[in-house]
């Protein structure tokens, strides 16, 4: 029953989404490209968390812990080297942020906080001044501010509850920009659109759409994942790019089936075909049941002892009896592979097993992708 309802639940996606296509296969190019140049840049710190309450590091099982204590302490004017810290309100961490482009000095990101060492929960502690790095080695923000926690960890001597990760945090807004990346948008003669999915129909399609909307020839697909775009007339290549971004197009995409076979999730594009192929599906379901039963001598019997007697039942099932064949013409949708597939009450791992046999055989137009 459950393996049913999974198969009709997908058959329900994959005709809802048969549907919108139908309905609307346009896309803005604003969502299917990316701008060269305009791109987000990873940042990442070390430092310490502060005021937990007990539920740190342990400094003889984190010595960098220890270290970045006594070091913190130290600039700041106490001097506790070779002194016996013991501490439990103290977590080192990394800081991760991501700095958006034309990030400006002085605005403020969100940063995130995973400890490092054996702390217990993050929950009520403070960030500390923390530089982020980015690629090339250099400080590109300050993080410090209060760490929000969206987990919590309790217990006592006879069991704990854990919800969520309580060793990972979030400081909103708290990181602030000390560098900015240079990137003069304006001054580029040129531009490229690099598509997020490569297609060569896609690219040819969204220069068409835009030479189509300035009437001029200033778009050149270059290959499937990228689109020369040439300034034009005295506008700024910001109001072009703002204009071209609303524009419409209809993306290509080519058949593929992506299978997890981890989780058994079958993921189909509509331009799947199938050509001419039966697909009939055999389950052997072997049964062995043990019944054993207890065989002891008569009542005041001054012979024989009890003994388990092994009693053993076999039960072979070949599905002859339902002798289910699914007939597939050629030039089938994947909603009447499906359909097909699920009046034969086939399972979803089934159906993967199926799919790459019909592939084995030619008989399926599509890529299959294995994750």
């Amino acid at each position: 029953m459950r393996i049913r309802t999974y198969i009709c639940l997908a058959l329900a996606i994959f005709t809802l989404g048969f549907g919108s296509a139908q309905a609307s296969g346009m896309s803005r190019i604003k969502d299917i490209v990316d701008i060269e140049g305009v791109r987000d840049n990873m940042l990442i710190g070390y430092g310490l968390v502060v005021g937990l309450n007990g539920t740190g590091d342990k400094l003889n099982n984190a010595p960098f812990t220890k270290q970045s204590l006594t070091a913190m302490l130290e600039r700041l004017g106490v001097n506790v080297r070779d002194q016996n810290l013991n501490t439990g309100n103290v977590a080192a961490v990394m800081v991760t942020g991501t700095l958006p482009p034309f990030a400006n000095q002085g605005s403020r990101i969100d940063v995130n906080v995973s400890t490092l060492g054996d702390a217990k929960s993050l929950q009520g502690g403070t960030l500390l001044v923390t530089p982020l790095m980015g690629a090339d080695g250099e400080a590109y923000a300050v993080a410090q501010g209060p760490v929000a926690v969206g987990g919590f960890a309790a217990g006592g001597d006879a069991g704990s509850v854990t919800q969520n990760i309580p060793t990972a945090g979030r400081v909103p807004n708290g990181a602030i920009v000390e560098r900015e990346i240079e990137f003069a948008l304006t001054d580029l003669p040129s531009v490229r659109l690099a598509l997020k999915n490569p297609d060569l129909t896609t690219a040819r399609r969204i220069a068409s759409t835009i030479n189509q909307n300035y009437g001029a020839k200033i778009a050149e697909a270059e290959n499937g994942a990228t689109v020369r775009l040439t300034k034009i007339g005295e506008k700024s290549v910001v109001d072009m790019l703002t204009d071209i971004e609303q524009l419409e197009v209809e993306p290509d995409q080519v058949a593929k089936i992506v299978i997890d076979e981890r989780s058994g999730v079958i993921v189909m594009g509509s331009n799947v075909k199938i050509s001419t192929v039966a697909v009939a599906q055999g389950n052997l379901t072997v049964r062995i049941t043990e019944t054993p039963q207890v065989s002891q001598p008569n009542a005041f019997s001054q012979q024989g002892s009890t003994q388990v007697v092994p009693r053993t039942t076999i039960d072979v099932n070949t599905g002859e009896d339902r002798g289910d064949i699914a007939y597939l013409p050629a030039g089938v949708t994947l909603q009447e592979l499906v359909s097909s597939l699920n009046a034969l009450g086939v399972s979803p791992r089934d159906v993967i097993t199926i799919l790459q046999a019909i592939k084995a055989a030619g008989a399926i137009q599509a890529e299959i992708e294995v994750l």
